[in-house]
């Protein structure tokens, strides 16, 4: 009897190791399938690459749903492009706003050197997200 305890612990750390090395395996997965976020970094317009521009009011469930359709598309573009958030009652986001007379939920695409090609009220799918861009 003696032998058959000390067997089970024996066993023990190794599967506690193992629910462990699971539940980091899990987190893992989960962290690499979570969409990234975006960034208000305004100045990355004009920087070799196009820009699409998003102006981001958080009252207003369009702004959930156009930034569903931008990660969409990110998905499908990758790297080749940024995408931006110009969020209101921010200082960087009010003075784009200002600077382009825009309004909430606006889509703008600006091209590698920074020059505006279009805007467009939002939402737009990721397909349309992916004509503009190409």
């Amino acid at each position: 009897m003696d032998k058959a305890n000390s067997n089970t612990k024996r066993k023990i750390p190794w599967i506690a190791l193992g629910i462990i090395a699971a539940i980091a395996l899990l987190f893992g997965l989960l962290v690499t399938q979570m969409p990234k976020g975006f960034t208000s970094e305004l100045g990355q317009i004009g920087t070799g690459k196009p820009a699409v521009v998003f102006v981001y009011d958080p009252n207003l469930v369009s702004s959930i749903t156009q930034t569903e359709q931008m990660n969409e598309a990110r998905d499908h573009l990758g790297d080749n492009v940024f995408f931006l958030l110009a969020r209101t009652a921010t200082p960087e986001g009010e003075a784009f706003i200002a600077k382009h007379n825009a309004g909430s939920t606006e889509v703008f695409l600006f091209d590698s050197k920074g020059v505006l090609i279009t805007r467009k009220p939002a939402v737009l799918d990721a397909n349309e997200l992916m004509r503009l861009v190409r």
